[in-house]
């Protein structure tokens, strides 16, 4: 049985612990302050620092190590989603919380998937985000009231767990990556120098994805890419 917290009360009487490091991400700048402010006044909390993309929250991830990272799933670069999956991957010791707006079902079936370990909604953040840090530090998962009601009633339905094939189409990680870079807009040259690849390569994945997905356009890529919630509309 998977041991889940969901608004467990806290003890006034238990005794002080190891302050969680905790390192956050979101694109906008009054989230980020309203995330430090309220981490910064928890003395179970330290802060090591904040990002505003999903590139930049891997790559401060795998320098800072924190024991969790907290971050959105739509940012810029790189979506929560494909973050995860690679802080996951590259500091397997950090759990990843969710902290969004966006409850949908297939949103939290990919997260999981892809190893986070908590999905909160940012409207319960101010009584619930201490919590949950603090229980996927723990390593047991967190959901926030609305998600947990609806991962009990998926597992009742017995449904099928959502694979990339079954959401994203036959596309690999980096093509995923690809994928959001060019919804925002970037050149074949602009998404080399940002995946560190070759211009001709960038060329060769997007065809790819185009053929892939049956898409005609970048505005059909685009379309597709709001539908899928790796950018926002």
């Amino acid at each position: 049985m998977v041991d889940v917290a969901v608004h467990v009360p806290q003890s006034s009487n238990a005794p002080p612990s190891v302050a969680v490091r905790v390192l956050f991400a979101d694109d906008h700048f009054v989230v980020r302050q309203g995330l430090r402010d309220l981490l910064e006044s928890e003395p179970r909390c330290q802060v090591l620092g904040e990002a505003l993309t999903g590139r930049e929250v891997v790559r401060k991830a795998i320098e800072l190590k924190p024991d969790v990272v907290i971050l959105d799933v739509s940012m810029p670069e790189l979506n929560g989603i494909e973050a995860t999956r690679q802080i996951r991957s590259a500091v397997p010791q950090s759990k990843v919380l969710v902290l969004t707006m966006h409850d949908s079902e297939h949103l939290v079936r990919e997260l999981l998937q892809a190893g986070a370990m908590g999905y909160l909604l940012k409207t319960d953040a101010a009584r619930d985000l201490v919590l949950a840090v603090e229980s996927v530090h723990q390593g047991r998962p967190f959901f926030t009231s609305p998600v947990a009601r609806m991962v009990l009633q998926g597992y009742l339905n017995s449904r099928p767990p959502v694979t990339d094939s079954g959401v994203h189409g036959p596309l690999t990680p980096r093509e995923r990556e690809v994928v959001q870079l060019l919804a925002e807009g970037r050149s074949n040259k602009e998404i080399a120098a940002s995946l560190g690849i070759s211009v001709k390569t960038a060329e060769t994945h997007r065809a790819n994805i185009m053929r892939a997905l049956n898409l005609r356009s970048i505005c059909d890529l685009v379309h597709y890419a709001v539908r899928e919630d790796i950018i926002e509309a």
